[in-house]
């Protein structure tokens, strides 16, 4: 007999739409009913990682904490369901004071109303928590701080060809680690609280992506929150969040130090820092993910900072971050990997095209020949709707077909697979062009929008240039660095 935690996950009669995530090898999809009600599905790759965050959104909803409910789990609990929070992140509600330094008062509060929850994660979250679920350790002890540290040395630090000596630099972590390891570690750490894993319902902070949470010192959530690389958020602000979050932290620890636990963040924010640079060499040098590799200026700027204020604590770190933030090295592999940096003579352009099978199919202007056709029109065809006929793949109700509908996602993520092999392959030997092409019936709808999707993924992904022909719209254009 199935208890409710094995219930089925979906139904035959719901619809799907594919929610893209950037960092993560989880599959999201948000189902509708036939009522209309919506929910958000979860096809996991590690079952241990799965219940760790089932058992903790659950433990934590039962404490009444802001996060997604779990509905239901596959028997090989693969598979879960949980609440549908919306699409509204809180690093986009604060677009402005990210991309201009100036937070607005409902930017500042949206942030400070979340460093207040998150002192409640904290706190009532690890209230009568069975640690043994969480993944992959259930603490933050030596041996985990060491995965992070070495993280940095061996994902970024020898990424960027720097010269640098091991010993000393073992040396600084030793002491970093003792430091580290000296802090009350009674409570839930999150791990990964930063804006782009908090969600806004109804103007409230939700926390999601915490199953990589486990028992650990307050300080390294807080760093992670207000040194996140893209947050952007001013020294001045962090000061005044902090306030706010100390006080709320004493109201739920009355017998806290505020002063020695200040004392202590400095030396947080460079671990957490230390860890973002491995997680960004990892996904940018060797995965070559432009999102992070964007990133990588940022936060070498954070950690120039952190070590300012740490003064003679770490030498070494302090001539190591100098010479990545100068070196010759640094700079190449950054713009090796930038899609305006390569001369267009040596860098691959890869044609993105949309077209009408009906008008014939696309000239290889390049004198390659090769590449890709696809062959759109075995997906759901918006055009046949009267409603849709004057619209194209580009307009919103079109978008909204496609995706809900969900054959065009499961088409996209099998020529994904082959395209991505194509252009890598391509980048290691040096080719300088490739051309893709889908086709439908009108070349107006389905085409348009697969086209228009693969031209920005691998601008993003690659940072190659992109030329985005839609031949029946008379578009021609080739993106711009800003279109990631």
């Amino acid at each position: 007999m199935q208890s409710d935690m094995y219930s089925p996950c979906y139904s035959n009669e719901s619809m799907s739409q594919t929610i893209i995530q950037q960092g993560s090898n989880r599959r999201y999809s948000r189902e509708t009913d036939a009522q209309g009600n919506t929910l958000i599905r979860v096809e996991g790759t590690n079952k241990e990682e799965n219940r760790a965050f089932i058992y903790l959104s659950r433990h934590f909803a039962a404490k009444g904490l802001p996060v997604p409910c779990v509905y239901t789990v596959s028997e090989d609990e693969m598979t879960y369901t949980q609440e549908d929070l919306g699409d509204v992140l809180l690093f986009d509600a604060i677009k402005h004071g990210r991309e201009t330094g100036c937070f607005l008062s409902e930017d500042k509060e949206l942030l400070a109303r979340t460093l207040r929850a998150l002192a409640h994660i904290q706190i009532k979250g690890a209230e009568e928590l069975d640690w043994s679920y969480c993944f992959p350790v259930p603490a933050m002890d030596e041996r985990a701080i060491r995965w992070d540290l070495n993280y940095f040395k061996y994902c970024f630090l020898k990424g960027t060809k720097i010269e640098y000596s091991e010993p000393l630099l073992e040396d600084e972590f030793d002491h970093l680690t003792a430091l580290l390891l000296a802090q009350p570690a009674t409570t839930f750490l999150y791990r990964d609280c930063q804006s782009r894993n908090v969600m806004l319902k109804n103007g409230q902070p939700f926390f999601i992506d915490f199953q990589g949470g486990r028992r650990g010192p307050t300080q390294y959530d807080v760093a992670s929150f207000l040194w996140q690389a893209k947050a952007n958020i001013p020294a001045t602000l962090r000061e005044e969040l902090i306030e706010v979050y100390l006080d709320e932290l004493q109201a739920l620890m009355p017998a806290l130090d505020k002063q020695a636990w200040k004392e202590a963040l400095p030396h947080f924010v460079l671990f957490r820092t230390l860890q973002v640079l491995g997680a960004y060499g990892y996904r940018g040098f060797f995965e070559r993910k432009q999102h992070f590799i964007q990133s990588i200026p940022n936060a070498l700027r954070n950690l120039r900072e952190v070590l300012e204020c740490l003064g003679n604590d770490y030498p070494y770190l302090c001539t190591l971050a100098s010479q990545l933030s100068n070196s010759f090295a640094v700079e190449m592999t950054i713009k090796k990997q930038s899609p305006n940096s390569i001369p267009a003579q040596s860098a691959l352009t890869v044609t993105v095209y949309s077209f009408s099978f009906k008008k014939g199919v696309p000239n290889d202007e390049s004198g390659n020949g090769g590449g890709y056709i696809f062959d759109c029109r075995a997906t759901h065809n918006p055009g046949k709707y009267e409603q849709y006929k004057q619209l194209t793949g580009l307009d919103q109700p079109v978008i909204d077909f496609l995706e809900q509908d969900g054959e065009i996602i499961t088409f996209l993520q099998s020529v994904d697979k082959l395209i991505d092999h194509h252009v890598e392959r391509f980048l290691e030997r040096g080719f300088t062009h490739l051309q893709v092409c889908f086709g439908c019936t009108g070349g107006q709808h389905r085409s348009v929008y697969c086209a228009e999707n693969t031209a920005k993924r691998l601008h993003a992904k690659y940072g190659v240039r992109v030329h985005l022909i839609h031949r029946e719209r008379g578009i021609d254009r080739i993106l711009s660095q800003t279109e990631n």
